[in-house]
């Protein structure tokens, strides 16, 4: 997810800076973003020249101090006090002018927002996989968000070629609480046995979904949706209609995590 950000910002013509502390992770996100744009290439999306113009915008680095910038969108892995240290880090290193936004899909954005010294300027930018393709953008907003963070945000989803929604702080914000159902009773299903994964996929298709609840599961990434069911499941108070699937714990145990691992529910080339 934070490559295919990194991805958009560039094509959007911002000079981006991609951190991670592994270097083995930044060599894989390089080469998929090489990847993608040859792709864009190869279908008259972009030139080679444009090619060219949005790898030379694009910075690695596994240096956090290197990470100063107007704005960083934080995607790391989904649990508050890793995300609450991290932009502890960065606002020691930036101004007092940046805005930080995070890319969480199921933690509070509020609980994030207490934990730093200006948690006006701290604001939910919730993107959906793939980031390069997917449009929509969840803003969300806390009770300490001023409207000036809101506003560039906004406005910097839309340069991004992005359709920004506003939403409030709330478990899983809107896609995510609305989606639970969808993953969920798909998953029951299998559980008790009434039908196959493919089976769903493949009915759900038919009635006109894009992409059936498995194979979207695994285009997630099992483990991001596992962990999204349990926050939005304890946020709720634990109703029963929303309780996460042992079928899909048990999948992640296995680390078959889907399209990222090369197995979740089917099968996938992995090769870059």
């Amino acid at each position: 997810m934070g490559g295919g950000i990194a991805q958009i910002a560039a094509q959007s013509g911002f000079t981006t800076i991609l951190y991670d502390v592994n270097e083995e992770f930044l060599f894989k996100a390089k080469t998929k973003i090489e990847k993608d744009l040859q792709n864009l290439v190869e279908k008259n999306k972009i030139s080679l020249t444009d090619k060219e113009t949005i790898l030379s915008k694009l910075y690695f680095s596994n240096n956090i101090n290197d990470c100063k910038a107007d704005v960083v969108i934080e995607a790391i892995i989904e649990m508050i006090e890793a995300k609450t240290n991290l932009f502890d880090q960065l606002s020691k290193i930036n101004s007092g002018k940046t805005i930080f936004a995070s890319n969480t899909s199921s933690l509070s954005v509020t609980e994030i927002a207490k934990t730093i010294s200006h948690p006006e300027r701290l604001i939910g930018m919730h993107f959906f996989n793939p980031a390069p393709v997917m449009k929509l953008v969840e803003v969300v907003n806390t009770n300490f968000t001023d409207e000036n963070t809101t506003r560039i945000i906004v406005e910097l989803a839309k340069q991004f070629g992005k359709t920004p929604v506003v939403c409030k702080d709330a478990p899983g914000f809107i896609v995510n609480h609305v989606a639970r159902p969808y993953y969920l009773e798909a998953l029951w299903l299998i559980e008790k046995g009434i039908s196959h994964f493919e089976t769903i996929d493949a009915l759900m298709e038919s009635s006109g979904f894009k992409m059936g609840p498995f194979k979207l599961m695994d285009l997630i990434g099992n483990d991001i949706n596992y962990t999204v069911s349990c926050s939005v499941y304890e946020a709720m108070n634990k109703p029963e209609r929303l309780k996460p699937s042992p079928i899909q714990q048990e999948r992640v145990k296995k680390n078959e995590l889907g399209k990222k691992t090369g197995k979740g529910y089917y099968i996938y080339d992995v090769r870059f």
